[in-house]
């Protein structure tokens, strides 16, 4: 039996894994990552950066990439739970612009693949939320870029009711609220790697 199982998404090299959890009484048990198992489902991927966030209910963070020094990222939730999004920005690709919506827990366990040439952000649902995130580059802030989270082009559908919240409830970095739109981004010419 595989450790991992990997559902695809619809937008190529865009995954969700679904971890093999052992639990009882005690709790639980889980491989969160393992290079090996990984290449089994034809995900042979080198990791060099581990990051770790906390956030309170409603915290919108992204979307973010890097121009250069790309970055591929496996993420999950240790504590509470995310609304997590990646948007296709590779220039040749036929979902260009097209996003994904998943929502990760600390209950259901799900990882979430963004390969390089993606916009990433997430939304929290709960307090205290805890997400873990492993890289494929390390982070280069003179290549920090982003795409504005509510972008009418490419128009994510964030279902804030659902979660509780609104948009003038969430919690946003000064940096996100300035982000570049997608046509300002395909306008300025520049190509993601």
């Amino acid at each position: 039996m595989a450790k991992f199982n990997r559902v695809e998404t619809g937008i190529k090299d865009l995954i969700v894994i679904e971890p093999t959890v052992f639990g009882d009484n005690r709790g639980f048990f889980m491989e969160s990552y393992s290079r090996k198992d990984f290449a089994e489902i034809e995900m042979d991927i080198e990791f060099v950066q581990d990051n770790h966030s906390k956030s309170k209910k409603g915290v919108l963070r992204g979307l973010h990439f890097q121009t250069q020094h790309v970055q591929g990222k496996l993420v999950r939730v240790t504590a509470g739970a995310v609304l997590d999004v990646a948007v296709d920005l590779r220039k040749n690709s036929l979902t260009f612009g097209k996003y994904y919506l998943v929502e990760l827990t600390a209950e259901n366990k799900k990882m979430f693949y963004i390969p390089p040439g993606f916009a990433h952000g997430f939304l929290t649902l709960e307090d205290n939320t805890e997400f873990l995130y492993k890289c494929t580059d390390y982070y280069a802030p003179e290549f920090d870029s982003g795409i504005l989270w509510n972008d009418s082009e490419v128009g994510i559908e964030w279902n804030f009711e659902k979660y509780g919240l609104s948009e003038d409830t969430i919690l946003l970095s000064e940096k996100d609220k300035l982000q570049q739109t997608l046509a300002a981004f395909v306008k300025s010419g520049v190509v993601i790697g």
